[in-house]
């Protein structure tokens, strides 16, 4: 029997450094629709969660997603610098499953069929207790005081050839309840590096982030459109 799984989506009214970028438009319809779009077409996950302090978005999902349970969060979860996991952990105690799958409205070009192999792999893998997305770096990378990371400064590798390291991108984290409230981390102690391909990872963290996806988004939208 597969496992129930709850894709969580986190996104707060009030953002920084893009204001309002959740629920500002992209690609011709709000960003946080493009996620939830995608975890609803997702076989292997049972319910999506929002959860958002935002009445814009509370107003706009119960319109557009019928289907999807949207949660209020408590105000004192609203403040920016409060830990995503404490979010979590507040989440889980309102939507019981076997699984959690955490993502960000703000990776909205994460494909569908990425989410399903993720979920296939960690599920063929029982050495593990949870999974997170990363991306893939083959560039020199160095410390602040100078000294290398990755590479030896006397062998000018290709960067191609250089061993490969991985940065943690927002795009997917699963793992079980148990993991999260024993541990107080969504990445367990014997986690699963996942790699999620570059152009599907962008992240809109800056103003110049949102121009680059809002292209390779509407992009993606016409070459849907032709192909239909």
């Amino acid at each position: 029997m597969s496992p129930s799984i709850a894709a969580i989506v986190p996104m707060r009214h009030a953002s920084e450094r893009v204001p309002g970028k959740n629920y500002r438009p992209l690609a011709g319809r709000p960003l946080y629709q493009h996620i939830v779009s995608t975890l609803l077409e997702c076989p292997s996950i049972s319910l999506v969660v929002i959860d958002t302090d935002s009445e814009v978005i509370m107003e706009d999902a119960a319109r557009a997603f019928p289907s999807v349970t949207v949660l209020e969060r408590p105000a004192h979860l609203r403040d920016g610098a409060t830990p995503m996991n404490d979010v979590l952990l507040h989440d889980m105690d309102r939507v019981e499953a076997d699984l959690y799958l955490q993502t960000h409205s703000t990776n909205p070009l994460l494909a569908g069929t990425t989410i399903e192999r993720a979920i296939a792999t960690f599920l063929d893998s029982p050495v593990n207790d949870s999974l997170f997305g990363v991306t893939r770096l083959q560039t020199r990378l160095w410390r602040p005081d100078g000294s290398a990371i990755n590479h030896d400064p006397a062998v000018l590798l290709r960067t191609q050839d250089l061993p490969p390291v991985y940065e943690e991108n927002s795009c997917i984290y699963l793992f079980a309840a148990e993991v999260l409230r024993r541990t107080g981390r969504r990445i367990g102690e014997r986690p699963l590096l996942f790699e999620v391909p570059r152009e599907e990872a962008l992240d809109i963290d800056e103003e110049v982030d949102w121009q680059v996806v809002d292209c390779l988004a509407a992009r993606r939208h016409a070459e849907s459109r032709q192909s239909q």
